[in-house]
Order: C-alpha cells, then structure tokens, then sequence
C-alpha cells in the first residue's frame, strides 16, 4: 500500500510497506495530503478514496481505544 507520508518542497516522500520512496509531487493530484492511500495509474498516481477513509477510520479507532 503506498501512503504519503509527507511533503517535502517539490518531492511526496510515499510509504511502501517498510521502504520510503520519493516521487515527484507533480504526479500527483493537486488536492493529495498526507495520509492518502494512492495507486499507481499510468504516468502518474491517484488517490484510493475509498481505501484512505477505512485508514483513517482504522486508526481513529486505534486512538479511541487508548484513551478508553
């Protein structure tokens, strides 16, 4: 699953499982954040809608649990 991890001028640094990579933000949509699952389309990447809300309601979640 690659997830953005953060930005970092002109550069997204993506998550893969247990490896950064770097790619160019421009190959990604204008609207992309950090935490965005995204998928490799063509030239460029888009982002997994569906797959970056059951993230974060996952993780929402996890951090419910601790303070419970």
């Amino acid at each position: 699953m690659l997830i953005i991890e953060r930005f970092e001028g002109e550069t997204a640094v993506i998550e893969n499982d247990d490896e950064h990579i770097e790619i160019n933000r421009k190959l990604l949509p204008q609207d992309a954040s950090e935490g965005d699952v995204i998928v490799k389309c063509g030239d460029g990447y888009s982002v997994d809608r569906e797959q970056t809300a059951k993230r974060r309601e996952r993780i929402l979640k996890l951090q419910n649990s601790l303070w419970s």
